[in-house]
């Protein structure tokens, strides 16, 4: 696929015995919003977790198969570092409850123990919350602790800190599930924006949302690959009986 970052090849996850994705092969587009779409417990988490070498965390848990960035297989890296390139947010807010706004901001390099200097530090962690929508909000408070935002300028906080990295691609698991429809409209508005310098990669269950703000959608069901096109096309004319099924409200 034309400028793809991000590859997998016959990606197959299991916990235990228990299968959860069959054999996916799927291009990511760079500087685009992917969107993966299915119901509950089709295996969209787990697969998005398996990008980033999150599953492995997961005790008897393990994949098979190939995932591609840039051409390197991430398997063959540092798991760190591709956690580095490969950031991730999670579907409920998860600021670290201890640490200020700007420390939680730059917290990839204090757990990793990297070094930097106080003027460095400054300018990463204004960048970061100005590319998160957050700066005006919060810049006069960058010592109080992160809790005290509310819950849609939490998860704004966990995608400052995911941009801190400079990661090349973003992984959005439920980002807005947890949020009221004002900090969700505030977040869609964020990952148009984010588009233009990361690659992002969106877990939903909201049809809605994924009409909005993706550029193109995977559809998975029951662990397969069940469709994968641009969005406006796999949204008016689906493909798969499955899909068109899905998108209408038949289940899910």
């Amino acid at each position: 696929m034309e400028g793809e970052i991000l590859k997998t090849v016959n990606l197959s996850a299991y916990y235990g015995k228990h299968q959860v994705l069959k054999s996916i092969t799927l291009s990511f587009p760079e500087n685009r919003v992917t969107a993966i779409l299915g119901p509950s417990g089709c295996g969209k988490s787990t697969f998005i977790r398996c990008l980033n070498r999150m599953h492995e965390l997961v005790e008897g848990a393990r994949m098979e198969g190939k995932v591609y960035l840039r051409g390197k297989d991430i398997y063959e890296m540092e798991p760190t570092t591709v956690r580095r390139k490969i950031g991730m947010v999670f579907q409920r807010p998860n600021p670290f409850p201890t640490m200020t706004i700007y420390d939680n901001v730059i917290a990839g390099y204090k757990l990793g123990g990297i070094k930097l200097k106080k003027t460095e530090a400054d300018a990463l962690v204004e960048d970061s919350l100005r590319k998160a929508a957050l700066w005006e909000e919060v810049k006069d408070f960058l010592y109080k602790r992160g809790t005290f935002l509310s819950g849609g300028q939490q998860q704004r906080l966990c995608i400052a800190r995911a941009l801190a990295m400079k990661p090349e691609v973003l992984l959005l698991d439920e980002p807005t599930s947890a949020l009221d429809p004002k900090s969700t409209a505030r977040i869609e508005e964020l990952i148009q924006e984010l588009k233009k310098t990361v690659t992002i990669i969106l877990v939903t269950h909201n049809i809605g949302q994924a009409s909005r703000v993706s550029d193109f959608t995977a559809f998975l069901y029951l662990g397969e690959l069940v469709e994968f096109g641009a969005t406006e096309r796999v949204f008016t004319v689906p493909r798969d009986k499955r899909t068109e099924e899905y998108l209408v409200g038949k289940f899910g």
